[in-house]
């Protein structure tokens, strides 16, 4: 009877293990797909960024807003040169009165093992003067003219020439307010180094109309 017993139990583990699978046989499963770079023009992060500022000081004004625009950003090749203007990142400043502090809040669109973090981060503060003319504030009703539309009027002055001859160089863009002239202004910067660009178109943010050209 023991032995019936224990026959049966051996049968019934042999079946088992040949039905069940084989160790190691199961697909491993699949890594979701990267999320692909997500890029904007300088007008639509810059309303983000307001909206997003105002939460720190309710009397809150634009100072500025760069882009930061170059191959391999990030580890990430398809890093975008902003030949359509726009980026995946964005640097906004600004300035309150009341605290006299001004802060600033970047958004990334950006993807890749180095890059920044997704969406809208803030910075840090600093002193802030409103009558200092190199972080002079500015209303958005001037704002008329996004990145994009500013790029179209900097490739007739130049800058079309430029990437016909270099098709791999980075484009940036910086927004601020030009004292002197009661102008808000698009740089256009074409070159690897924003601060000393090869070339540098300078456009009428409320306009659209071609101001000067800066080398």
């Amino acid at each position: 009877m023991n032995r019936k017993i224990l026959l049966t139990i051996g049968l019934a583990a042999i079946l088992s293990a040949c039905s069940s699978s084989p160790s190691g046989s199961t697909a491993p499963a699949e890594k979701p797909a990267p999320k692909p770079t997500d890029t904007e023009t300088g007008r639509v992060i810059l309303q983000r960024l307001y909206t997003t500022s105002r939460g720190w000081a309710p009397d809150t004004q634009p100072i500025n807003i760069q882009s930061q625009n170059y191959k391999n950003a990030g580890g990430n090749p398809n890093a975008p040169l902003g030949h359509d203007g726009k980026s995946a990142v964005w640097r906004g400043l600004f300035g309150s009165r009341a605290r006299q502090l001004m802060k600033t809040y970047m958004w990334s669109g950006l993807t890749g093992p180095d890059a920044p973090t997704l969406g809208i981060s803030p910075g840090s503060e600093d002193s802030f003067s409103p009558n200092n003319t190199s972080t002079a504030p500015f209303d958005l009703v001037y704002l008329k003219i996004d990145s994009d539309q500013a790029l179209e009027t900097a490739q007739k002055h130049g800058g079309a020439a430029l990437l016909k001859k270099d098709p791999d160089l980075p484009v940036n863009f910086m927004l601020n307010w030009e004292p002197r002239r009661q102008l808000l202004l698009w740089h256009v910067n074409y070159g690897k180094n924003s601060n000393e660009p090869d070339l540098s178109v300078v456009v009428n943010a409320t306009t659209n109309e071609f101001v000067r050209v800066e080398k």
